[in-house]
């Protein structure tokens, strides 16, 4: 079900200085996509890669209403995952399947109260 961990994601206030700092480190930018804010802003998730190619990556994003750490797991089948896990009791469903530039997410928190974001297509 859970094929690998695709990305921990980091809130930031300033996007740019933390791009800054983790190139300093070594990491390297090599995605960003813009996305409205219902106040008509805007919010910036930025994709950093680490020098190993095997690596997960890491993302910095500034959504305000964001403004914590998560872990986004890969599946194949986003949707077909919630389907199969939502009978479960156990799980609570922060967000059910909704499609994005690449495929589909959903959020749920774990019995341990852990919050994943499950991405793929």
């Amino acid at each position: 079900m859970f094929k690998r961990l695709e990305c921990v994601a980091l809130y930031t206030a300033n996007i740019e200085t933390s791009i800054e700092f983790y190139q300093s480190l070594g990491l390297t930018e090599y995605w960003r996509i813009k996305r409205p804010l219902g106040s008509g802003e805007t919010w910036t998730l930025a994709g950093m890669k680490f020098p190993d190619e095997k690596s997960s990556e890491l993302v910095l994003q500034n959504n305000p209403d964001l403004q914590m750490a998560d872990i986004e797991f890969y599946v194949e089948d986003v949707r077909g995952t919630y389907e199969a896990l939502s009978a479960r009791t156990d799980i609570n469903w922060i967000r059910k399947p909704f499609p994005t530039e690449s495929g589909h997410v959903a959020v749920m928190e774990a019995p341990d109260r852990n919050v994943f974001v499950l991405v793929g297509k």
